[in-house]
């Protein structure tokens, strides 16, 4: 290995195009503060920060080759893979699996709960203090202790692994963001070749193999929860018309399952998740980031906080992009909550919620990389019309749909049109913040987070107290919200630019 350290650069921001999770966005503040300070100098292969060298010294190497760079993009894309195929899965049956006494929904909600939290105060903490390396898999664990709570899924057992894993999460992808930057930068010094594009590549990688733990894990649950015979549908209040208390009172089996075939699934995700840690502990490498550690970064601090709600106080744009950034995560939990239990498992039972869910997630992620590509041509604005439109009209028709068994073509193509609206908003609504926020992106998308993760929270909060009808009014309520404002932030968009224009010419 070349213990060269790496040259001094200014690495610009990643706009990769394929859909980022929810938990996916506690990426960019780390990314975002890695561009800035770096430092030249000798460092031993274990270091976890740089060392600054006289500025007379002249040519620097990367401290990896381009085998071992291309191998630890690889290591980084399958352990989050196999991590991933267990949690999505999991958070998919939730509200299904978990139902009583609400325990999967709060857990949920928990979960995102715990995650505003962590964004505005850990990852700098925890990454300065332990590296990229080691913050992933210690990160890793509190989803191996959510996996291990499903074995005996009451409140007393979920709430804390949900609260562990969302102080987790975002030290763990902000980790991931900065290893996978600062491998892109070295790579592109390697091969002479463009940086952004470089590090748009290795982003492309990893998430064309993320996005498939959606087709395992839900492939699994389907295949293990299949029942031996044919089980006819006695629920009678699928839909819109479905309450909570419908799954537990009707007698149905279609949301009943052996503790066999659960213990079964729990296991299978719990070992998922506890080979990603392994991959990463043995496989992935250390690095020593161009970036400086700053004394400041190994502190506890609520600078984040502060400047996020500064931020939103003193602009009108990111003002009016609260009611869209919420839907983005009320649309999102209604999916995996609502969806998932009120139609699938109560009208085709909980062994075909996997297969729906792949349809869902493959649509997702095909869109997500088509329609990145296609924005650079028309522009973003009918693609946020698309998605308005797509899911209005879905809404609408959730409302007026019974679902029966006998339909199950239906239950594809809605999902897989769902999932092309939500590939528009994840992606799309990503951008419009990188574009709009370029100056103060830390704070943009600190807001990005917050507002995303309240939506996550509250909807999965009220989900096993509202009838779905309910709900649905509340996700057309707050779309038709998001609709009006989101013009508005374009409208002021224009004024600005056209402002901008006039005294140019002047």
């Amino acid at each position: 290995m070349d213990e060269d350290s790496p040259t001094h650069t200014d690495k610009p921001s990643p706009t990769h195009t394929d859909k980022p999770s929810p938990l996916e966005m506690v990426d960019v503040n780390l990314h975002n503060s890695s561009k800035d300070g770096h430092s030249n100098g000798k460092v031993k292969d274990d270091e976890v920060t740089s060392k600054k060298v006289s500025p007379e010294a002249q040519d620097y190497k990367p401290f990896m080759g381009m085998k071992q760079i291309l191998k630890n993009v690889f290591v980084v894309s399958l352990a989050f893979t196999f991590l991933f195929t267990a949690f999505n899965s999991m958070a998919n049956l939730q509200t299904s699996l978990n139902k009583e006494d609400g325990v999967g929904a709060w857990s949920l909600s928990t979960i995102y709960v715990s995650l505003i939290v962590s964004c505005m105060f850990l990852p700098n903490f925890i990454i300065s203090r332990l590296g990229c390396k080691w913050t992933i898999p210690i990160s890793m664990v509190g989803y191996i202790l959510y996996m291990c709570a499903n074995f005996y899924a009451v409140k007393g057992t979920m709430i804390p692994a949900s609260i562990i894993l969302g102080l987790g999460a975002a030290p763990l992808w902000s980790a991931k963001c900065t290893y996978l930057t600062q491998l892109g930068v070295w790579y592109a010094k390697l091969t002479k070749q463009d940086q952004d594009g470089i590090i748009n590549t290795f982003f492309g990688f990893f998430f064309l193999f993320f996005q498939t733990s959606q087709i395992w894990g839900n492939l699994i649950s389907s295949l293990v929860f299949t029942p031996d015979k044919s089980n006819g549908t006695e629920t009678k209040q699928c839909g819109a018309s479905f309450c909570p208390e419908v799954a537990t009172t009707n007698g149905s089996d279609n949301f009943s399952q052996t503790s066999d075939k659960v213990y079964t699934v729990c296991g299978i995700y719990l070992a998922s998740a506890v080979i990603a840690v392994i991959i990463v502990s043995i496989f992935l490498d250390r690095i020593v980031l161009d970036k400086e550690t700053s004394e400041e970064d190994r502190k506890l601090s609520p600078k984040l906080l502060i400047s996020t709600f500064r931020h939103l106080f003193s602009s009108p744009l990111q003002a009016m992009l609260i009611p869209i950034t919420i839907y983005s995560g009320v649309e999102q939990a209604f999916m995996g909550g609502d969806f998932t239990k009120a139609y699938i498992s109560c009208t085709l039972g909980i062994w075909n919620l996997g297969y729906v869910m792949i349809c869902y997630g493959v649509a997702d992620a095909l869109c997500s990389i088509l329609f990145g590509r296609l924005v650079v041509y028309i522009g973003h604005i009918p693609f946020f019309i698309f998605a308005f439109i797509n899911h209005g009209a879905l809404q609408i028709a959730f409302l007026l749909w019974s679902p029966q068994e006998g339909q199950e073509v239906i239950f594809y193509v809605c999902a897989a049109l769902w999932g092309m609206g939500d590939a528009v908003i994840q992606t799309q609504l990503n951008a419009l913040y990188g574009h709009l926020f370029s100056d103060k992106a830390e704070a943009g998308f600190a807001n990005y987070r917050l507002w995303e993760s309240l939506g996550f929270a509250v909807t999965y909060a009220y989900n096993d107290y509202l009838c779905t009808d309910t709900k649905l009014y509340v996700c057309l309520g707050v779309l038709g919200t998001s609709v009006i404002c989101y013009f508005i932030v374009e409208l002021m968009s224009w004024r600005a630019k056209k402002t901008s224009l006039d005294i140019t010419k002047q």
